[in-house]
């Protein structure tokens, strides 16, 4: 306890000083631990002594990570009674308690664990350890039991392993505090508890004031780097984490100034980096729109970012119109009494959203339906809204409000829909509304008929003579598009036969329907230059990928049997398999193989991702793309060039093996044919070579150039057609060009690698790269020879200047195109540019 005293014999620490410094991660008992001492767990992970912060000259005892060479302290004992001088000593006294004590001052205790326990004849020692996990534990030797543990008592760290919550049994409350400032770890103005009322959520206060939380549990909690966990029993309420990859630094910590922030250690280059905080906008901050509102973080440079729910309208319209004020919320539109439910009451359904602050909530449990979510809170009246939310893919659950509605953010993301409470004289305005539309709309047409009567009949025979032309095209859908496929396959292929059509399974719309959910936004693996892809199973259990092709696009007939001919054909384990089509509707769906880890750039320019790309990885994705460009190149029945390369449409299987997609773009060449010229450009800025932006001629070293961008992302981990470094004019391309030149080749290969990668070899691909990338058509090299290149150790030649080293080039390539031109910053196919 903390009102005990220390006897400490100077003779004695001089003595066991050296004893105790030599002492790897463990104190015993009656054994003293002085300052310039180290305690060190057991792995070195962690490190546990005095340290001064900042500019601070007084002396705190804490823990901090081994292996960061910035240090960066996780947990403090005497936070709030620094030690002036080194005089501090930590030990494990008589009684079996952790003790800090000053001896600078006397026999002042300063800090202890608060362990009441006396040592009797049958009782073994008492230790004190740390952890590799970065827990500092007094435990029994004998029994193992922990009678003590720093996790119980975070400062402003929040580690993998350690708990946010309460412990109902023990009655511990486990939160994190800021530091005062970065010189005073004191006890500072913030904190982060788990909010154990309601649905639980993490809150974080200033003061008592809420000034964020998290999404409640268990709504949509997840992270790509982080396996999150929740208890919520009788027992406790807690939080916890641990990582995916444990070779990974990821710490979450809350800063003194207010913000909560996950940060990673980035080794090569020596320092922390942020890749969450919050809160981070306006419409973060608790409330910022106040109750029976929501807010809409992309309004907020366009117009007033708070918007009232259905039903309320501003408590002070001065404040909301003029003054652009919030803050006081909205209040129903008819304030009567909520003490009887009133005849007709409904519910109007607010879209993706962060739902409303669940102190006041109530969770009802798994597998309860919508219908009952629904029928649930219509039978209480106090019931101001509900969300039937879809948890962790499978199970519904319901939760619902009673009382004010607080801090609803718009969230497309992460957001879930609610249903708000409106009583029937609002459902009745909003279906007048739609009435009244309707009817405005009807008069107007009937005015228009009655002033344009004479082209009244002209118009009904041309609309029933067009119903009926749609119809008949769209009944012969499936046999024009089927002969188009037939016909594009045989063509100069007669000495096949007829009888080797190409394996193409045809799907009903009807399996395509249920296998994806009815194109379910949840089944959404995302969106390819020419429409969405969807995650899907067949009736036989094969998990595949469905593109349906969008109206929009601008792809039709025409890439749609690319796509189906040029695949089905293809067979090679670095191309995407085709497993079938749809051709029922007016929108083609492709089939193909799913590939669970989607696409290259997901991993490759991704700051938490990336790390599963060691230099290994990449070089065999390097050589896998480069040996599937060849088999289109050279190996398969036709010569093929691809036209749209780049690291969206490269997909990784469960191996992280690459597999080349999206043949839609793709051109068939005949054996003797070398180069053709086209006047609709089409593909991805940044990946096309300039022969074919200025002038639209394009052939096999089309395909070469794209590679050469792709292999340079993938040594960087940056993508060519968005890449400035501090204002300079230079592009990704030409930062390499000038780096290479410098001869600092290096200074560009991605920091995640953490230069565990071989320099000789990482050399050598930087200047395959560049080969590919001369602007010179006749210097790339072929596939052939760059494959070789990858596969040996031949010297390579000197690579020259290449296309496209400036910003303007790669960004703004209109100027090379001239006005009519069309580019696509946001790295999506473009699908048409005339040349000039």
């Amino acid at each position: 306890m903390v009102a005990e005293k220390c006897f400490p014999l100077l003779f004695i620490l001089m003595i066991i000083h050296f004893a105790v410094s030599a002492s790897i991660d463990t104190i015993a008992i009656n054994q003293t631990f002085g300052d310039g001492s180290l305690l060190i767990s057991k792995e070195k992970n962690f490190v546990l002594g005095f340290f001064s912060p900042g500019n601070s000259n007084y002396r705190y005892l804490g823990i901090w990570y081994y292996k960061v060479r910035e240090q960066t302290v996780v947990w403090v004992a005497n936070r709030n009674h620094p030690i002036n001088g080194s005089s501090g000593v930590l030990s494990v006294n008589q009684y079996g308690n952790l003790l800090l004590c000053s001896n600078h001052s006397g026999k002042v205790p300063v800090w202890s664990a608060n362990v009441s326990r006396e040592v009797t004849k049958t009782d073994t020692c008492c230790v004190a350890q740390l952890l590799d996990s970065g827990n500092l534990i007094l435990v029994q030797e004998r029994s193992g039991r922990v009678l003590w543990e720093s996790f119980d008592h975070p400062t402003d760290t929040f580690l993998p392993g350690m708990k946010l919550g309460l412990n109902r049994e023990t009655g511990i409350h486990q939160f994190l505090t800021s530091w005062r400032s970065v010189d005073d770890p004191g006890t500072g103005d913030y904190s982060l508890e788990l909010n154990p009322k309601g649905s639980p959520q993490v809150i974080l206060y200033k003061g008592r004031k809420l000034n964020w939380r998290s999404l409640p549990w268990p709504i949509k909690i997840y992270n790509d780097m982080r396996n999150i966990s929740f208890v919520n029993n009788q027992k406790e309420t807690s939080v916890t984490y641990f990582l995916v990859d444990a070779s990974v630094i990821l710490t979450t910590k809350l800063d003194y100034s207010g913000f909560l922030m996950h940060l990673i250690w980035h080794e090569t280059e020596g320092k922390w980096k942020e890749f969450w905080s919050a809160p981070k906008y306006l419409c973060e901050s608790y409330g910022h729109c106040g109750a029976y509102s929501k807010c809409d973080p992309l309004n907020f440079n366009r117009k007033f970012e708070c918007d009232c729910l259905p039903g309320y309208e501003p408590q002070s319209p001065r404040d909301w119109n003029i003054l652009k004020d919030g803050s006081g919320g909205c209040v129903k539109k008819r304030q009567e009494s909520s003490s009887v439910c009133k005849q007709g009451d409904g519910f109007m359904k607010v879209a993706t959203v962060k739902v409303p602050d669940t102190s006041e909530a109530v969770w009802l449990g798994l597998n309860t339906s919508p219908v009952d979510c629904e029928m649930e809170c219509k039978r209480n009246c106090t019931c101001s809204a509900y969300s039937s939310a879809v948890i962790s893919g499978k199970e519904t659950g319901c939760v619902t409000w009673y009382g004010k509605l607080m801090d609803i953010v718009i969230s497309n993301d992460e957001g879930s829909d609610i249903y708000v409470r409106v009583d029937a004289i609002e459902l009745a305005e909003i279906a007048q509304k739609s009435k009244g539309f309707m009817e405005k709309k009807h008069i107007l047409a009937i005015l228009a008929v009655s002033v344009v009567s004479a082209w009244f009949v002209i118009t009904l025979f041309a609309y029933l003579w067009f119903k009926k032309k749609r119809r008949i095209v769209r009944n012969n859908w499936n046999e024009r598009l089927l002969d188009t496929i037939n016909d594009a396959y045989y063509k100069g292929n007669e000495s096949e036969g007829r009888m080797s059509h190409p394996e193409i399974v045809f799907f009903n719309l009807s399996t395509i329907l249920v296998a994806t959910n009815n194109f379910s936004q949840a089944n959404r693996l995302g969106q390819g230059g020419f429409g969405l892809v969807y995650k899907g199973q067949l009736p036989n259990g094969i998990e595949v990928a469905v593109k349906k092709l969008s109206k929009n696009s601008g792809q039709g007939v025409e890439e749609f049997k690319n796509e189906v001919m040029l695949i089905a054909k293809l067979q090679h384990k670095n191309l995407v398999k085709l497993i079938g089509c749809c051709i029922q509707g007016e929108q083609p769906i492709l089939v193909y193989e799913y590939l669970p880890n989607k696409s290259l750039d997901t991993f490759l320019f991704d700051e938490m991702r990336s790390f599963v790309l060691d230099w290994r990885k990449r070089l065999d994705i390097i050589t896998g793309i480069a040996r599937g460009i060849l088999y289109l190149h050279q190996d398969s029945r036709l010569r093929i060039i691809h036209r749209d390369l780049k690291a969206g449409n490269i997909l990784l299987d469960a191996e992280m093996n690459p597999k080349i997609s999206d043949f839609g773009l793709a051109r068939i060449f005949k054996d003797e044919q070398i180069k053709e010229k086209t006047n609709k450009i089409v593909g991805t800025f940044g990946y096309m070579p300039p022969e074919y932006v200025v002038f639209g001629k394009f052939s096999t070293k089309s395909d070469v150039f794209s590679f050469g961008v792709i292999l340079l992302e993938i040594i960087t981990g940056k993508k060519n057609n968005s890449y400035s470094q501090d204002g300079s004019d230079l592009c990704l391309i030409g930062q390499i060009w000038h780096s290479w030149r410098e001869n600092k080749p290096l200074e560009i290969v991605d920091s995640s690698l953490k230069e565990s990668y071989p320099s000789l070899e990482v050399l050598r691909c930087i200047q395959i790269g560049l080969l590919c990338v001369q602007e010179d058509v006749r210097e790339r090299p072929l596939m052939s020879a760059v494959v070789l290149m990858l596969s040996s150790e031949l010297a390579l030649p000197s690579p020259k200047q290449p296309a496209f080293i400036l910003n303007k080039c790669c960004n703004n390539s209109n100027s090379l195109l001239g006005k009519g031109g069309t580019c696509s910053v946001d790295n999506k196919t473009i699908t048409k540019v005339l040349c000039r």
